[in-house]
């Protein structure tokens, strides 16, 4: 996995397997989507969903690391945005807060994770639940559209992070927030873990050091940048033993990295003074 293609690629295959289980056929299979043990990496990181109102079951794939919509400050009438909204888990949750005025836009790249959406936001009859096709690096939605941003567990999925915020920003109104759960770490990884495209697509290799994934935030221009949770993230030792030796296992445990959850809220400006470049020079 050399290549940003070749990472979404992996991504895509594995996510779209995914979609057409459920998520006890995601928490009970040793094989899980991909057959073979360790699948369970991908749902090792899910919160509890359960008592939340708007919860629906056949939404929850249990493939989150947080609950963002718990922070997000979600008001009635909001335009919420979920990036990689998978089978509608949080989307649901948002639309429940948002309301009949409300409006709640999910964005997957996976074509059969669109269509269980689509499928699950029918059966609940919602007409203002808008699951669209799309990469999160070029976000399908017009600028100045969404009072807050919501995402679980998806931008360590992406390769280009700078991309994914910098799209943040645009489609956020003057103002607005988001408030996104995702994976990072504090300390490196090996470099085998890069390698194994199970622990990559379950949102572990990809992730990238706390502090550099703030400081994008800050750089996209963002204000008011705030941990609102922080938990760390183990791996049980039969799953890493599904890639690595016993040595590696003890190496790693003695190097100290922290893989952890975090969930992070941040504003944009009410007023843009980034002493931006035109429009498409990428400056911004």
């Amino acid at each position: 996995m050399n290549t940003n293609a070749e990472i979404k690629k992996t991504v895509r295959e594995k996510y779209a397997e995914i979609a057409s289980q459920s998520k006890n056929q995601n928490l009970s299979s040793c094989c899980g989507a991909t057959g073979c043990c360790g699948d369970d990496v991908y749902n090792i990181m899910a919160d509890d969903y359960s008592a939340l109102e708007g919860y629906n079951p056949d939404a929850d794939l249990g493939l989150g690391c947080g609950l963002p919509t718990e922070f997000a400050k979600i008001k009635e009438g909001d335009t919420v945005i979920d990036l990689g909204s998978g089978a509608g888990n949080d989307a649901f949750v948002a639309r429940k807060i948002a309301g009949e005025k409300g409006k709640v836009i999910g964005i997957d790249f996976t074509e059969p994770m669109i269509a269980r959406a689509r499928e699950n936001a029918e059966k609940l009859g919602l007409n203002n639940v808008e699951f669209r096709l799309g990469d999160i690096e070029d976000i399908p939605v017009t600028a100045n559209k969404a009072d807050v941003i919501v995402s679980n567990c998806v931008l360590n999925l992406v390769p280009n992070k700078h991309k994914v915020f910098s799209e943040v920003y645009r489609v956020l109104k003057p103002g607005a927030h988001f408030s996104i759960s995702d994976i990072v770490l504090e300390g490196e990884l090996p470099a085998k873990w890069k390698e194994v495209a199970e622990l990559y697509a379950g949102c572990v290799s990809g992730a990238i050091q706390k502090n550099e994934y703030l400081k994008i935030i800050e750089e996209a221009g963002f204000k008011n940048i705030t941990l609102q949770k922080d938990k760390t993230i183990n791996i049980p030792d039969d799953i890493l033993s599904n890639y690595f030796t016993e040595e590696e296992i003890v190496a790693f445990k003695n190097s100290h990295t922290r893989i952890t959850s975090i969930t992070v809220y941040a504003e944009k400006p009410a007023k843009d003074d980034r002493n931006c470049c035109e429009p498409g020079s990428g400056c911004c």
